[in-house]
């Protein structure tokens, strides 16, 4: 599998990054000891955080807005999903359980501030890149309508687009039947470190949603 970020995406932001970790897992409905640290331990750090943050003002949040301007995309329309969620949070809303790959995938972005998304392998061609969304393009989201993806960055395969920071498509999506996943992490900050981030994100992965055979890249 090859992934990429399109040069023109990386003459506008410069500082985007991808984190990448491929995997195997047997993908299912809940872990309790995941949902005990979700709900034991960070979302009460990151309500005590928002007390005297802003939402907007958590860095890694604060340059994926930063991104999506650049990109010409409204980041109060169309927020990065790591906002999305602090922003349930901060609300008392909790999170939706959906299964052990998405729910880790959920903690990476909570712990990190970074949007990331999952993505069913056995659905995708060979190549994937970041790009710019295209005027005029759209694609069906995860439970929702049709979602203008015009100057998003969104991951696309041959087939066309099917993830962005914001929302991903139904092409990709993880469901109980899903073995081969790849995670990926949506970096806009300057000189992040990926290694370390991509290290800890494996270990939740492995911990929380079974694992294996996981290799990680980063572009």
């Amino acid at each position: 599998m090859k992934v990429s970020i399109h040069p023109d995406l990386k003459a506008i932001y410069p500082h985007v990054q991808l984190g990448c970790i491929f995997y195997s897992a047997a993908v299912e409905e809940t872990n309790e000891e995941l949902w005990q640290k979700i709900e034991g331990e960070t979302c009460p750090r990151l309500m005590r955080l928002m007390e005297t943050v802003n939402v907007t003002e958590v860095e890694n949040i604060a340059f994926s807005r930063q991104a999506y301007k650049a990109f010409g995309k409204d980041p109060g329309r169309y927020r990065v999903s790591s906002e999305a969620l602090y922003r349930r949070i901060k609300q008392g809303k909790g999170l939706y359980k959906i299964n052990t790959v998405v729910d880790t995938n959920n903690l990476i972005s909570l712990e990190t501030g970074f949007s990331a998304g999952s993505y069913d392998l056995d659905s995708i061609a060979e190549h994937i890149e970041l790009r710019v969304g295209r005027a005029g393009e759209s694609y069906q989201g995860i439970g929702k309508e049709s979602i203008n993806i015009e100057n998003l960055p969104v991951l696309c395969d041959a087939k066309g687009p099917f993830g962005s920071p914001t929302s991903d498509s139904t092409q990709a999506m993880i469901t109980l039947d899903s073995q081969k996943i790849v995670t990926i992490i949506y970096c806009f900050t300057p000189e992040a470190q990926m290694a370390e981030i991509l290290n800890k994100a494996a270990e939740q992965i492995k911990k929380y949603a079974g694992a294996y055979d996981l290799s990680s890249i980063s572009i």
